[in-house]
């Protein structure tokens, strides 16, 4: 086994890996950028290393940087979890140049399964089905749009590295792939430094089902079972779980047949995941599944692997890279009950899922029988707009896979988050979703249930916004208090008012609130020593939890967050005077395009700027049709949320109207 191991990696995966080889004894060593000087990985690590400025191809992405602490710290094996240079033959080939083990496959493998059109013609020649398109070199737009007509509408267009959903449009109409190429191949090059795109068929109601497998440098491969990734939005995955629902064993056979089969076609060696997609309407069928790609490293979500088979599967690569023969035969494989695990975001759901950035007022996170967390960050970091927005995995194990969900609604319950708006209620309304227990869902169930699952936009929680009026109450009662102490020096008097006591009976009183950056007014009720509040005749909910930050109330009811601050009457409101054209930025990120110029007439819904944010595109729209009167920024400019970008001057026939 080794001594020690540079991890080239960030939050919760860094952790991760550093809690197994800890435990193992080796030394970590972990890498950190400027921005994540305080991330808790580096506390957790042996020793940690800065690599560079916050942009990632400038510390996480640069290989020399990494070597070069590698050789310093004197590592000898170099983990890169998943994610930023894991799946890179470039990064693979520099560790052993420098005499670093790479824990994970040989360059050779990465090359012929990082590559999706690659990888497609080496499964197509091993006569392992795939997916109807086009996976050749050709690029030219006009070509690719041809070949989309000639697969049929719907199509997928998929970056040839990466993933993720990174690089990838589903495209309904032919009218329709001219921009979705260009964001496609943008966001391709972007995240992947690679433009290149391939075009398939799109499978209208695909699961995702995908084997875990794991090979030596002694010729054994084996898999692990499956796990179904199919609760996706924009293609990334959401809530996995192990094994895949309507799995019967001839499936399993087959499937796992066909993904060792193709890891040992290349040679692999370590963990690794094939990927195959199938048709949810027919169910799960031995010659209904079609390959789609081979991830050539540790998954997101192998817990749920983990919690099925009882193995830690980090061990198993150092194990592996250290070149120990694989510890299990196929047939030894265990599989225990049922694992879910869902994905913590800090992203809004009512509005589109946007990336949510700030400062973790408060986190904590669940625990119990059966309940497994990895996260990357504490209460009080940085939500950045640099990285991955994954706050923290949690994992349910249970018998059955009713038990499991109903485990992990449960724990996403018991989870509190201030500070960025996440995901949690979204996550907690997923488990709970009837079809989805009832095992009829596929890839695009999320986006048929938008409505049902709380992720449209709605009306703040007025219980929740009176609640958070009914403790600013309070602590301005505590302030006003302890001053008072401090001028006379003893306890209050009892003839003080702040009690609201009065002869007539209840005293009642208005207290102008901004609840979500919105104008509004707390009633408040004062009567028998007690203070009531309600907003809009909903009084305050008794199932929220407050969370002060500053001068603001952070209310956290079942799983949404509602901010609530006290009408501040020195500023003057400027947000809402007349921005019906206003374009602002729904989110920080960096401007990667700006599509109109002043003098420029638009239509609504047009397209006028593209913002980048946790290595996501996000298109801004006319708001109304108009004149562009101003455009605010420039490419490759950063902006904080609600900064303005571009003025569109509504035209005069529609003011009159």
């Amino acid at each position: 086994m080794f001594a020690s191991v540079l991890i080239a990696n960030r939050g919760e995966i860094a952790c991760r890996i550093a809690r197994t080889a800890k435990a193992l004894g080796l030394r970590t060593i972990a890498v950190y950028s400027e921005a994540d000087a305080d991330a808790l990985h580096v506390r957790l690590c042996d020793e940690a290393h800065l690599i560079g400025p916050a942009p990632v191809r400038e510390s996480y992405l640069s290989i020399e940087r990494l070597i070069e602490v590698g050789r310093r710290a004197r590592a000898q094996c170099v983990h890169p979890g998943y994610g930023f240079l894991s799946e890179r033959a470039e990064f693979a080939e520099a560790c052993a140049g420098a005499g670093l083990v790479f824990v994970g496959p040989p360059p050779s493998a990465i090359r012929a399964m990082g590559l999706k059109d690659g990888a497609k013609a080496l499964m197509e020649r091993a006569r392992v089905p795939v997916v109807p398109g086009y996976h050749g070199e050709r690029q030219d737009p006009k070509f690719l749009k041809e070949k989309a007509y000639e697969i049929g509408y719907p199509v997928l267009i998929k970056a040839v590295a990466g993933g993720g959903g990174k690089g990838m449009r589903r495209v309904d109409r032919h009218a329709e792939f001219d921009a979705a190429l260009e964001g496609a191949m943008r966001e391709a090059h972007s995240s992947f430094g690679d433009p290149r795109v391939l075009v398939e068929k799109y499978i209208t109601a695909p699961r995702h089902v995908e084997i875990q497998v794991f090979a030596d440098r002694h010729g054994q491969a084996i898999h692990l079972n499956e796990r179904d990734c199919s609760l996706q939005r924009r293609h990334q995955k959401v809530i996995e779980e192990a094994p895949a629902p309507g799995m019967s064993a001839a499936v399993r056979e087959a499937m796992g047949r066909a993904a060792v089969e193709a890891a040992k076609a290349v040679g692999y060696v370590g963990a690794g995941t094939v990927e195959f997609i199938a048709d949810g309407a027919k169910g799960l069928r031995p010659d209904g599944f079609w390959f789609m790609e081979m991830n050539t490293r540790l998954q997101v979500e192998h817990p749920v692997t983990e919690a099925i088979t009882g193995l830690d599967l980090v061990e198993w690569q150092f194990r592996i890279a250290a070149g120990e023969k694989l510890p299990l035969a196929q047939s030894a494989v265990p599989l225990q009950g049922h694992a879910v695990e869902a994905r913590l975001y800090a992203e809004d759901p009512e509005r589109g899922f946007l990336p949510s950035t700030g400062r973790l007022v408060a986190l904590e996170l669940p625990e119990g029988e059966g309940v497994r967390v990895d996260a990357g960050v504490e209460a009080g970091a940085e939500v950045t707009p640099y990285y991955d927005p994954m706050i923290a995995k949690v994992i349910a194990h249970a018998s059955t896979r009713e038990a499991a969900l109903d485990r992990l609604a449960a724990a996403l319950d018991r989870t509190l988050i201030a500070g960025p708006r996440t995901n949690v209620g979204f996550l907690a309304a997923l488990c709970r979703a009837p079809e989805f227990r009832a095992g009829r869902f596929d890839t695009g169930f999320i986006d048929r249930n938008l409505e049902s699952l709380g992720a449209l936009p709605r009306p703040f929680d007025r219980a929740a916004a009176a609640f958070g009026a009914l403790r600013l109450i309070a602590r301005e009662e505590a302030r006003v208090a302890a001053r008072a102490r401090l001028v006379t020096n003893e306890a209050c008097s009892p003839w003080d008012v702040d009690d609201a006591f009065q002869l007539t009976g209840a005293r009642t009183t208005m207290l102008p609130v901004v609840v979500d950056g919105e104008a509004a007014i707390a009633h408040v009720q004062f009567q028998d020593k007690a203070t009531r509040v309600s907003l809009d005749g909903v009084a305050a909910a008794s199932d929220a939890t407050a969370v002060e930050s500053g001068e603001a109330m952070f209310v956290v009811r079942r799983g949404r967050q509602t901010v609530v601050r006290l009408k501040d009457f020195d500023s003057i409101d400027v947000e809402h005077l007349d921005d019906s054209g206003l374009v602002k930025a729904p989110m920080s990120g960096k401007v990667i395009a700006v599509l109109v110029e002043p003098g420029v007439e638009v239509e609504k819904g047009q397209r006028v700027a593209i913002i980048e944010a946790m290595k996501m595109e996000h298109a801004l729209q006319a708001p109304l049709r108009g004149t562009v009167i101003e455009v605010a920024v420039t490419v490759g400019l950063q902006v904080a949320e609600g900064a303005k970008m571009i003025v569109i001057q509504p035209r005069e026939s529609d003011k009159e109207a």
